[in-house]
């Protein structure tokens, strides 16, 4: 008997308009910018070129929803939402963060970053990761023997990967393997995860797949 393959791919979105630099976190009213568009169309592309992709799930962000869109127009989807794949939770939405001007100049702020290990500032990692675990189990049940595609956003995606790998949420933000329009893709074996793989079809490169374990 065989073993049905499945594949879950999970996709940041693109570029966002942000002329004012805030942390928008799940703020309204943030879209993608002219260059998020392109990355989507790009990815969109990429996406066409895979093996069959039969659900596509978003965030309910603007920005995720935009980054769907042209997804589901290439591979004749319907968009379905999970808010289990929205942006974490974070306590400087609207803020920023600007070298002597930003939130961090201001005393008052300072508690809030007194545990990087929960994170004290937003939603802890360990609610975020079972979150994001559930939305892409659901996806994966939802494409049993194809792929799905869940649109999400950088941490929730880079807290999903640590936990797959085994690895300490502790991290430098600045490392994080989850560029704009990138796409960090899970593979079962049945219920077994067998792969890990990181790609930036919007990228520099554009060669899909870069990086796995």
């Amino acid at each position: 008997m065989t073993t049905e393959t499945t594949t879950v791919h999970v996709m940041r979105h693109g570029e966002v308009h942000n002329p004012t630099g805030v942390l928008y976190g799940r703020l309204p009213g943030f879209h993608l910018s002219e260059a998020g568009h392109g990355m989507a169309a790009t990815a969109a592309r990429w996406f066409g070129s895979h093996r069959p992709i039969t659900h596509l799930v978003a965030s309910p962000l603007q920005r995720a929803q935009e980054t769907a869109a042209p997804i589901a127009e290439t591979l004749g989807l319907p968009i379905a939402t999970d808010d289990r794949l929205i942006e974490a939770g974070n306590q400087f939405e609207g803020q920023t963060f600007g070298v002597g001007d930003g939130a961090l100049k201001h005393p008052a702020n300072w508690w809030r970053l007194r545990n990087p290990f929960r994170p004290s500032w937003g939603e802890p990692y360990r609610e975020i990761a079972e979150r994001m675990l559930g939305a892409v189990h659901t996806a994966r049940d939802a494409a049993r023997g194809s792929a799905a595609v869940c649109v999400s956003h950088q941490l929730p995606i880079w807290v999903l990967r640590l936990t797959v790998e085994g690895r300490s949420y502790v991290h430098d933000p600045r490392r994080r393997q989850c560029g704009l329009a990138s796409v960090t893709s899970l593979t079962w074996s049945g219920d077994e995860l067998v792969r890990v793989d990181y790609a930036e079809p919007a990228g520099p490169a554009g060669k899909g797949t870069v990086g796995g374990a």
